[in-house]
């Protein structure tokens, strides 16, 4: 019976994953990878050859009883996002449960993901937190944004930089101009940005700029 890593992979400064996870890429059979392109180039850097499969929130319901079969057969499987913790708004959970189900010992080594160094730096309370990932794009949106209202606790949102700017005016609408926030930018990579300020302070910074990178939003609860 095989078995399934859960392994971490860094957000942007390639020095950000643990010495366990090399070693697990290293032993394991075979990598499934969201693009096999990017994670090629971590593979590279720390000198891994390993064999590789797609896996993505694309073809992961057509994939899953084959990645099953493949799991059963082999002492060990390694599944790795493009940046970050595998499940956490990334294909992860259908396979997870489908192991757990088949009796596959399933176990998730610690590592990078975005959301908790930028819930730490914002400065809002972090003993409790509220972790939506991305709004809707279309339906369900509004009524999702509303929801948030309702929520006493820190808030912390993902988001495109194609779509910062109409996420954060919905969200000026909502709670108001006054509403705490904090931005993070290009979290680990040369160009890290982080924005403190009221949602109309942070909108008009963003207004201005080329905004490039993945995105964490964090809003003040209440």
């Amino acid at each position: 019976m095989g078995k399934l890593y859960i392994v971490p992979t860094p957000i942007g400064n390639l020095e950000d994953i643990t010495l366990r996870a090399l070693r697990i890429l290293q032993e394991t059979d075979t990598i499934l990878a969201e693009d096999t392109r990017v994670t090629k180039k971590l593979l590279t850097h720390y000198n891994i050859q390993k064999p590789m499969l797609s896996y993505h929130q694309h073809n992961e319901h057509q994939q899953l009883n084959h990645y099953i079969d493949l799991i059963e057969r082999q002492n060990s499987v390694a599944l790795v996002s493009d940046a970050g913790t595998p499940s956490i708004s990334d294909a992860g959970f259908l396979l997870t449960r489908a192991c757990i189900e088949h009796d596959i010992e399933v176990e998730c080594l610690p590592g990078a993901t975005a959301f908790v160094p930028a819930l730490v730096n914002s400065g809002f309370p972090t003993d409790k937190f509220y972790f939506y990932g991305f709004l809707p794009h279309k339906k369900g949106r509004k009524t999702a944004i509303e929801k948030l209202t309702t929520i006493k606790e820190t808030i912390v949102l993902y988001e495109s930089p194609f779509r910062l700017l109409k996420t954060l005016k919905e969200l000026k609408n909502v709670f108001g101009d006054t509403c705490q926030i904090c931005v993070c930018r290009e979290l680990t990579k040369i160009y890290e940005e982080t924005v403190r300020g009221t949602i109309a302070e942070v909108l008009a910074h963003f207004s201005a700029k080329n905004i490039k990178g993945e995105v964490v939003v964090v809003l003040q609860g209440g």
